[in-house]
């Protein structure tokens, strides 16, 4: 049973999917690092550091099922030490002339910091496919609703009108700017950890280089040239990124959110028939999905902040920084998951209330081509003028104006033939840009990978 609700049989899907949960799970955790300490052995062994045999030995027994994970347990608090623990339980399934081959010249670090990178390219798997499968959801509406008119709203109030098309594709565009991010931070997250006490791969001097160049391509990461045993931005950006990505899902569902109101009731979020809004107030319709994205945003920003505390780690080695990683990085990357799946969900059964859309428009009378009206009056009075008069007509609680053109014919500034160029709107360029957004994401949609590689 867990002991932080996160971690609860009722809760914990609202914290991580079981995807990426995985990914964290203790003994693919335990695994995952036997498979590094395996790497590091048959790395060792082609350069002839420790014998072929005893890399086979190790890479034949080092399988999370056959250590006794209690013991693995006892040793690692009776030790004080994060990896002993692991070592001599793989110690007691090896034949005695192996024992000493395993974990030659390395620490903790290199093995966890190396785990990291495999958890960056595991998550960062998930993040591209359906970062991918959300930006497909949003071109799909903007191209359904290009032309679907709706009041455009700053600081909460109504504006100039636009299209639902366009807001769509104002979100497409920034999903494919993370998608752009994602693929250019590949080549920097997923390299290897192998630097010994200092850095400096003494241990294995004057072969050092070769023997991590060799380590890494084993494990199919990047070789980073120098250890970045307190260098920590690559854990500090992949957060950073994450977090972005999550801004912008809490953004999507912030709108779905506010315009779901039924005062507005322009959007409406997926439900079920077993979805239960309130007990107390049956007629309630809570937006579960969309409230919970900016819940997740904010959780995921407070665990990068801890990711961005390590950046000033000290000298050559800061356990403070790297160990507050070991809780930090799986959060952001669970929250993160559960992000990304519930903006699918979300987008996936989106239903847009076209009609309602244009009535709350509608309600405005002529107010929503105040803008148009602006640029008009500027051409005939100039800039300055036009605006003192515009505010003059609409100042708040001067008079209830409800139709703009009225008064400002009253006022002889214009007259009763200009009344349908005057009050006629279009959503100015939305739809230009709409088609735009989508030209540019179906270009690069053309010629990248559908998987992250």
């Amino acid at each position: 049973m867990g002991t932080r609700l996160s971690d609860s049989e009722q809760y914990a899907h609202l914290w991580g999917t079981p995807e990426l949960a995985e990914v964290f799970d203790e003994r693919a955790r335990l695994q995952s690092w036997l498979d590094i300490i395996t790497a590091l052995a048959v790395a060792q062994a082609r350069l002839g550091i420790i014998p072929d045999g005893a890399a086979a030995q190790i890479a034949a027994h080092a399988h999370v099922q056959e250590l006794d994970l209690d013991l693995l347990a006892v040793e690692t608090r009776r030790t004080s030490h994060s990896m002993l623990g692991l070592i001599n339980a793989l110690h007691q399934v090896l034949p005695v002339s192996a024992r000493g081959h395993v974990y030659v010249g390395a620490t903790v670090q290199d093995v966890t910091d190396t785990w990291f990178a495999l958890i960056m390219r595991d998550v960062g798997s998930v993040v591209w496919r359906d970062l991918r499968a959300i930006e497909e959801r949003l071109l799909a509406l903007a191209v359904t609703h290009r032309d679907t008119v709706m009041a455009g709203r700053t600081h909460g109030q109504p504006g100039s009108p636009i299209t639902f098309g366009f807001k769509a594709a104002s979100w497409a565009d920034e999903v494919r700017r993370h998608l752009q991010r994602w693929s250019e931070g590949r080549p920097r997250w997923l390299v290897g950890q192998l630097g010994g006490a200092v850095g400096t791969l003494g241990f294995f001097a004057p072969r050092g280089a070769e023997l991590r160049a060799e380590f890494c391509a084993e494990l199919g990461l990047g070789d980073p040239g120098i250890s970045w045993l307190t260098s920590r931005d690559r854990l500090a950006e992949f957060g950073a990124q994450l977090a972005m990505i999550c801004g912008t899902l809490a953004r999507i569902g912030n709108e779905v959110y506010e315009l779901q109101r039924p005062e507005i009731g322009e959007l409406r979020e997926p439900t079920t028939g077993d979805t239960v809004g309130s007990i107390t107030m049956p007629h309630k319709r809570n937006p579960e999905g969309s409230e919970h994205l900016d819940t997740l945003g904010r959780l995921v920003r407070a665990n990068v902040a801890v990711l961005f505390e390590g950046m000033d780690g000290g000298h050559e080695r800061d356990g403070r920084a790297w160990k507050a990683e070991w809780v930090a990085l799986p959060e952001v990357c669970l929250l993160s998951g559960v992000a990304l799946g519930t903006t699918l969900r979300l987008l996936s059964g989106l239903v847009v209330e076209a009609e309602a859309m244009r009535t709350n428009l509608d309600s405005l009378g002529d107010q929503a081509a105040s803008e148009q009206m602006l640029a008009r009056l500027t051409r005939r009075q100039g800039r300055y003028a036009a605006q003192r008069l515009m505010h003059d007509v609409l100042a708040p609680g001067s008079r209830d104006v409800h139709e703009v053109f009225d008064v400002l014919v009253a006022e002889g500034v214009v007259t009763e033939q200009d009344r349908e160029q005057w009050t006629s709107w279009e959503p100015g360029d939305a739809g230009r840009m709409v088609d735009d957004v989508i030209a540019r994401a179906r270009r690069a949609r053309s010629v990248e990978q559908s998987t992250w590689t």
